[in-house]
């Protein structure tokens, strides 16, 4: 995978932590190994920009997904069917820290938590998953739920 991890916000981040989550996230859905993906993370000023320029909304949002090539998640069944995707370029997904560190604290958690999910959010949304519908909804959220366990048993791992 190409993951690049561009921080632009002034604010710190563990830029190496959001390469990793994302891979972790990919391998998952068995997106195809050669797939590139960029995440960016902006200030305030740059995230409204951006959310009134694309989404027509005002003011600053926490994740913006701009997807380049359409992907379809591979199939994550056994089965003979179940070959990663085609390599892709998969798109941005753009981070506000200082959003999510508000959100996090509303929500009681770690702003390091919050980009994680916020991270995994933007990429299911390059990969095709919306939550716009009920089903949609609770498929996305489910599956963001999951991946996040998985991605904090692998790092509470011990390495061997």
């Amino acid at each position: 995978m190409s993951i690049e991890v561009l921080n632009e916000s002034g604010a710190p981040a563990d830029e190496a932590t959001l390469q990793a989550l994302a891979a972790h996230v990919l391998e998952q859905l068995q997106v195809h190994p050669l797939a590139e993906l960029s995440i960016l993370l902006v200030d305030e000023n740059a995230m409204t920009e951006l959310h009134e320029k694309w989404m027509g909304e005002p003011g600053p949002t926490d994740v913006l997904s701009f997807p380049m090539d359409e992907l379809r998640p591979g199939h994550v069944s056994g089965g003979a069917d179940d070959a990663p995707s085609d390599p892709a370029l998969l798109g941005d997904v753009v981070l506000c820290p200082s959003v999510a560190a508000k959100q996090a604290k509303k929500a009681g958690h770690s702003a390091e938590d919050e980009l994680h999910l916020l991270c995994t959010h933007g990429v299911l949304h390059l990969l095709g998953y919306d939550h716009a519908e009920p089903e949609e909804h609770k498929e996305m959220f489910g599956l963001q739920a999951e991946l996040l366990a998985s991605w904090r048993e692998a790092r509470a791992r011990p390495s061997s």
